[in-house]
């Protein structure tokens, strides 16, 4: 099997976890080599390793994603619910097939309008979310069309909008819910609306949004999971589901409910003893 290796932290290539994960599947006749770039990547690689947390591996998938190549994430970070085995996990699973493969929608964006950026590196695709964010003091004034179906126009500081393995990101903690990584929807969650009526709002994941933006700055920002860029008040934002889909590798013995109880302490109770 061959596997390539992406780093964001090139330091971690030297911890000892990582150096006994390369050495004991070179052991079982695994190439690794490392990739910084779609350019990288060799022909024949069976899957990719996301080493570090998961702003890492949302770097990796925004580099493999459309390739088709599966994504494990190989955990140092904190959270880790995209990237969530620790090294000495991986092996055993790894070699005995014990693993499967998770598909993940994955976001396309267009812009729309006057002098529109085409060149603008973070486009088009997003694995958790796609967010805009007010650039100066003023709220924005934010219009969202669901299918052709206009929504009132509310004010806020921005708008998020996340799939299903965005929940637990930026989407939950502007109050957005919980949704199950399999779950087939998108997330539209105000940040900080000024309505007090305004609340996150889920659709369908094959759902056509766009949203237009008013700010009496002229500007505004965008970000696309671990990346920002500034925008102009004057274009619109397409969002649609992409023609394909993440594939994550799942080992055996990862589970998301583990994972909200152990990292984000789930419904934790002193009632409910240890």
């Amino acid at each position: 099997m061959i596997i390539g290796v992406f780093f964001q932290d090139w330091s971690l290539k030297e911890r000892e976890e990582y150096k006994t994960l390369e050495e004991t599947l070179k052991a079982e006749s695994y190439t690794l080599y490392e990739i910084r770039s779609k350019a990288d990547i060799r022909p024949g690689t069976d899957m990719v390793f996301s080493v570090g947390g998961d702003g890492t591996f949302l770097s990796a998938a925004h580099t493999v994603s459309d390739v088709g190549l599966p994504l494990l994430g190989v955990n140092f970070g904190r959270l880790g619910f995209l990237s969530e085995n620790r090294p000495e996990s991986i092996p055993g699973p790894l070699v005995e097939g014990d693993f499967s493969i998770e598909y993940r929608t994955v976001l396309n964006v267009t812009l729309k309008g006057p002098d529109a950026r085409r060149d603008i590196g973070l486009l088009p695709y997003a694995v958790n979310e796609v967010a805009i964010h007010r650039l100066g003091s003023s709220v924005l004034g934010l219009t969202v069309v669901i299918d052709g179906a206009p929504l009132p126009t509310f004010w806020a500081d921005g708008l998020i909008v996340a799939t299903s393995s965005g929940s637990t990101a930026y989407s939950l903690s502007v109050g957005g819910p919980i949704c199950m990584p399999d779950t087939k929807v998108l997330i539209i969650a105000p940040i900080s609306p000024h309505n007090l009526n305004i609340r996150p709002l889920v659709v369908p994941e094959t759902s056509q949004i766009d949203i237009s933006v008013t700010s009496r700055d002229g500007k505004a920002t965008m970000s696309m999971d671990n990346t920002t860029v500034e925008m102009d008040s004057r274009w619109s934002v397409h969002v649609a589901m992409a023609q394909f889909s993440l594939k994550r590798i799942r080992l055996s013995k990862s589970e998301f409910v583990n994972a909200l109880t152990s990292r984000l302490f789930w419904g934790e109770d002193m009632r409910n003893g240890q």
